[in-house]
């Protein structure tokens, strides 16, 4: 169960940055229609956020109800409408991340790699691939684990799913049975002093807070960039050449 929860939650978002060609090409539409005054950084952000939200809903409800359902997780439509909100959330981030990159590396297959990157990194320090116990304490853990978007998605997840449940206990001179809680606790090391509403409101956080950082970008590039341009392009004084009056005299005899 952990592991097809991280598989789907890490497959969709890594698969969100192929849409990376197409906003570079809008940020392009966008400078020329800046420059002719049509509108402003707000309003683009605001307008591409908006535009966005129906298509990253319904890639999170319908591939989310195929994967939930199929391999047997809880029926409760409250476990999957959690579910679901989680994936929404993280496409959001996930989206909001490559906007970022598209205004810093505007070149489109360097953002590819560059984004890919930056989801690598998160996706190896999000608790799955190392416990986070396990995870060496300088700039992997702190303060990697808890920057990575992933930490949170897999801990909604995992909460979502196991508490509440009863397991068969498979382990050798110990109880017949075992709880979701004690999974929770013990192999996936989950942080168990807040419930699974915290890890959404956090993802829902973090959505927020790429979009400001990309809207302070773009609000910073448009005017550092006239001072950059003049700066480069300024016009140096001219160069005065005094020659040698005796020289030139002795030249014109």
């Amino acid at each position: 169960r952990g592991s097809m929860l991280m598989f789907v939650g890490a497959f969709l978002t890594f698969m969100a940055i192929g849409g990376f060609p197409s906003f570079v090409e809008d940020m392009k539409i966008f400078g020329r229609e800046r420059l002719n005054g049509h509108y402003g950084v707000s309003s683009f952000v605001i307008a591409n956020t908006v535009s966005a939200t129906p298509y990253l809903l319904l890639i999170s409800l319908v591939p989310g109800a195929m994967a939930y359902y199929l391999v047997g997780l809880q029926r409760s439509f409250d476990h999957f409408a959690y579910f679901a909100l989680v994936l929404f959330m993280t496409m959001m981030l996930v989206e909001g991340l490559m906007m970022i990159v598209a205004s810093a590396v505007p070149d489109f297959l360097m953002g590819i790699i560059t984004g890919a990157g930056i989801q690598g990194v998160m996706m190896l320090n999000g608790g799955f691939f190392r416990l986070p116990h396990d995870l060496p304490k300088p700039v992997w853990r702190y303060p990697m684990y808890y920057v990575a978007f992933h930490k949170y998605a897999n801990q909604g997840f995992y909460k979502n799913e196991f508490l509440g449940l009863t397991f068969p206990n498979n382990q050798a001179g110990g109880a017949t049975t075992i709880t979701g809680d004690e999974i929770l606790r013990e192999y996936w090391q989950v942080e168990m002093g807040y419930n699974k509403w915290v890890d959404l409101a956090v993802l829902f956080g973090m959505v927020i807070l790429y979009r400001v950082l990309f809207l302070a970008i773009m609000k910073l590039t448009e005017k550092a960039k006239p001072m950059v341009n003049g700066l480069r392009f300024r016009r140096t004084q001219p160069s005065v050449h005094i020659a040698d009056q005796s020289f030139e005299a002795n030249g014109a005899k």
